[in-house]
């Protein structure tokens, strides 16, 4: 497909959004989006744009609003997905007068049978203290795992085989709408032997969904940004450096947890095979990293 401008897929860390620590209130996360459109600006005053984003502390967080109800996660996904578009659609309407934004409810396909499904490792929820994890865990029937010196939720996290609404998508940035899609990985959906979709209690991780739609979309470029400045090589000891071109190849299996860094290099690579830019960085160097300044660049070997 020819485009008169190049095609920029973006996706948004949820911690980016939502910091750690920090109050999950709307107010909090305004401020958030707000920073989030300012640095996007580069990019998108040359650039057709697709937006995705993670929703990791605000899925987590509406699972333990509802234990009650029992509410499943594709439900819990939808809302979270809709909540977060909502905030970044009206901040890119406000500082694009003239541009037509679009938020996308978005169904990602998984395998029903996919083996991820029974070995959770997607982090979402609010960090605890370990005792107050293992409490949590022993009373909801949680799986937790460390994050950082902090202990989390994790639950299973299939991989994504397809976009139920990229015909849609791809329309409307034909048509040089921002669109806002595949949030939190998108709706985790399944098909039956008859073809129907059904909810399935997991949550897609954004960063393969967003390498996925990038490589869909024949986007140019796939920018997941975080709120790190890099892949950093010896992570957390004084030798800790930043990695300017990462071969996935080349790296050492196991070196990156599985629910951080490890779906970032794994999905820029994919993407990469592709023949186009993948890059990973902090949401603040956004426009360095699509120039090749800053982040770290992703090349398959």
């Amino acid at each position: 497909m020819t485009r008169p401008r190049p095609l920029v897929v973006v996706a948004l860390g949820g911690n980016a959004l939502l910091r750690r620590d920090e109050a999950p209130t709307v107010a909090v996360q305004r401020r958030n989006v707000a920073e989030a459109v300012a640095a996007l600006a580069p990019l998108l005053a040359d650039n057709d744009v697709v937006v995705t984003h993670g929703n990791g502390p605000q899925v987590g967080l509406l699972a333990l609003r509802s234990a009650a109800d029992g509410d499943p996660l594709d439900v819990l996904g939808a809302e979270s997905e809709a909540l977060i578009g909502y905030l970044l659609d009206q901040a890119l309407v406000n500082a694009l007068p003239g541009r037509e934004v679009v938020t996308l409810l978005t169904q990602v396909v998984v395998a029903a049978d996919d083996p991820a499904l029974a070995r959770p490792t997607k982090p979402i929820g609010p960090v605890y203290e370990r005792a107050e994890a293992e409490r949590l865990a022993a009373e909801r029937g949680w799986v937790i795992a460390p994050d950082g010196d902090r202990w989390r939720r994790v639950v299973g996290s299939p991989a994504p085989r397809e976009i139920v609404e990229l015909p849609v998508i791809e329309r409307l940035v034909g048509d040089g709408v921002v669109v806002i899609c595949t949030g939190g990985g998108g709706i985790p959906v399944a098909r039956d032997g008859d073809g129907i979709l059904h909810g399935v209690e997991a949550v897609v991780d954004k960063d393969r969904a967003s390498a996925l739609l990038a490589a869909r979309l024949g986007a140019d470029a796939l920018l997941l940004l975080t709120d790190v400045p890099a892949v950093m090589a010896d992570f957390g000891t004084p030798r800790a450096r930043a990695i300017e071109v990462l071969s996935p190849a080349g790296a050492a299996p196991g070196s990156l947890p599985p629910g951080s860094m490890g779906p970032k290099v794994e999905a820029a690579a994919r993407f990469a095979a592709t023949g186009g830019l993948a890059a990973i960085g902090a949401l603040e160097d956004a426009g360095a990293i699509l120039a090749g300044r800053a982040g770290t660049r992703v090349a398959a070997t």
